[in-house]
Parts: C-alpha cells; sequence; structure tokens
C-alpha cells in the first residue's frame, strides 16, 4: 500500500499512476480506492459542459487560475474524444491549459473517452476520487462537447456548468431540453461576438420556465480576456453554499452515488459475460442464429444471463 500512503502525503505521481491503473482496470486500483474512499466527498467537483468550440478549456484555465489566486488547489480532468479506429486521442485540452502545468497546486489529468458515450471517460468517477484523497479542493471535469447527448456530467459533478456560444446557427441548439436541465450555471462565452446577448436572453427566457428554488444565473464572458471569470466563479460558489444550505447537495450525492454502484454492477456484469472465452463462444453462436432469424435475441439474452448465474 506504498501507492496509496504516497497519494496521502500529495504525492502527484502517485495520484498520476492510480489513474492510470484505473483506466486500465487494475485490481490493485480498486483496492486502493476502496480502502481510502471515507477521505473523498471532501472536493467541489464542478463539471463544464457545452458544445465543441465553446472554449470550455480557456474557461476551465482561466476559473483555475482564479481559484489558485484564492490559494486552493485544484485538479482539473480533461476529457478529449478517442480515435475508433486507433484508440489515440489528440487530448487537445491538456494544450491550451500549457501553463498550468507547472503551478505545483494543479494537477491535470487528460483522458480519452475510449469509446464510452455521454461525454466522459469510464474512468472519470476514478480519477474524481483520486484528485480528491490527493487533496485538491476543487475538481474540473471538462467534457468533450459531444453536444445534446452530454449529460452524464450531471451524475459525476456538484455543480454543472454550461457554456454556450453564440452563432452557433440554429437557436433551438441551445435550448435543447437535456442540455438545458443539466445546468446548474450557465456561461455565454465570446460575449463580444455579435449575438451573444442574444444568446443570453433566450436562455434567460427558457430559465422562466424553471419553477425550482435556484435560478440558474447566465453570466457574459470573454475567456480569453480574463472578462467575467471572476463574477463566474461566484456564480459557482453560489450554488454550492445553496445546495448545502437546502440539503441538496446530500440527496444530489445520494443520487450519484446510487447511479455509479449502477453502473458498476453494469460493467462487471458485461465483463463476466464477456471476458470469458466460453461465454464469447455462446454469444457469437447465438449472434448466428439471431441473425439468421433461427432465434430471436430476447431469448439469446435470457440463455446468456441463465449461463452465469
Amino acid at each position: 500500500m506504498a501507492l496509496a500512503e504516497r497519494l496521502l502525503q500529495g504525492d502527484k505521481r502517485a495520484a498520476a499512476r492510480l489513474i492510470s491503473m484505473a483506466e486500465n482496470h487494475d485490481p490493485e486500483a480498486v483496492e486502493i480506492l476502496k480502502s481510502l474512499y471515507q477521505r473523498t466527498g471532501r472536493a467541489h467537483v464542478i463539471g463544464i459542459t457545452g458544445p465543441p468550440g465553446a472554449g470550455k478549456s480557456t474557461l476551465t484555465d482561466k476559473l483555475a487560475k482564479a481559484i489558485r489566486a484564492r490559494g486552493k488547489t485544484v485538479g482539473i480532468i480533461a476529457v478529449d474524444p478517442t480515435s475508433p479506429f486507433t484508440g489515440g486521442s489528440i487530448l487537445g485540452d491538456r494544450v491550451r491549459m500549457n501553463d498550468l502545468s507547472t503551478d505545483p497546486g494543479v494537477f491535470i489529468r487528460s483522458m480519452g473517452t475510449r469509446g464510452h458515450l455521454g461525454g466522459l471517460s469510464k474512468a472519470t468517477q476514478a480519477a474524481v476520487k483520486v484528485l480528491d484523497i490527493y487533496g485538491a479542493d476543487y475538481i474540473f471535469i471538462e467534457t468533450v462537447g459531444v453536444g445534446q447527448s452530454e449529460v452524464d456530467i450531471a451524475k459525476n459533478a456538484d455543480t454543472t456548468l454550461m457554456v454556450m456560444v453564440p452563432g452557433l446557427g440554429d437557436d433551438i441548439q441551445a435550448i435543447k431540453a437535456g442540455i438545458m436541465e443539466i445546468g446548474d450555471v450557465f456561461a455565454v462565452n465570446k460575449a463580444d461576438r455579435d449575438g451573444a446577448k442574444r444568446t443570453a436572453t433566450e436562455i434567460e427566457m427558457m430559465l422562466d420556465f424553471n419553477k425550482t428554488d435556484w435560478r440558474p444565473p447566465v453570466q457574459m464572458v470573454i475567456a480569453v480576456d480574463n472578462k467575467g471569470v471572476e463574477e463566474l466563479l461566484g456564480h459557482i460558489m453560489d450554488h454550492m453554499t445553496h445546495m448545502k444550505e437546502t440539503g441538496k447537495l446530500e440527496k444530489k450525492r445520494v443520487l450519484n452515488s446510487k447511479l455509479e454502484i449502477i453502473d458498476l454492477i453494469q460493467e462487471n456484469l458485461m465483463r463476466m459475460i464477456l471476458d470469458k472465452s466460453s461465454k464469447e463462444d455462446l454469444i457469437n453462436n447465438l449472434a448466428t442464429e439471431v441473425a439468421a432469424r433461427k432465434a430471436d435475441p430476447y431469448t439469446a439474452a435470457e440463455m446468456v444471463l441463465k449461463e452465469i448465474k
């Protein structure tokens, strides 16, 4: 357990190593996270999502610097798309935060989605736990930017920041229900562009239908010029305060924990089914029969499940 001890001492190399082990499904990583799980739950986890080209990486960079100016430590998990052909990832988000990499109070980790949909990597939850144990006060999760399907972030973050930009074309893209419902704070980036005020107004109009006790604020920002970033950070802090005072933070974390348990059960079941060659042969044979219409997929699924009981 030397790796666990080093992690508790704030060793960056230990944190990086443990995240890599979690990505590769190393059983030792799971055992370490089990033993140190009580040390998690202290960090404020902030999810940053939005369409591609919205400036999420630049905004994450500026917010991290604003937090560092307050003397707090930051962990950043930047998720980038993975090639379905080579399995590689450009990891461009990290390039945009290059000057943060020399800050001892900032830990940046780039992760490829590895084919996982929803804007995150499967190992994102484990990485959050590692950085929490490591001692980060704030943890940013920057998603891929896949658009309307990118709602998994709400299951992993305490506060979800939705970054929008003017000039996306079809105005209705900005008000799709799934995307609008997960945002706790909205930022209209590149606010010096034509149409920025209109975009903000449209978001505000949609939020008028929001009947909860927290109305998501809409902040105009120009991330490259660091304008509006402090105000945006203030809104993020206010949301966390609201969640704590109303007891909603605990409820949200209970729900997120439930969803994580279900995800882990599904993942382990899939591994049990697919990892054993005999089961794989069974599935291949059943697939051939289903394709030839000699069997149906429903009965085939039931037969596979019976095999693992």
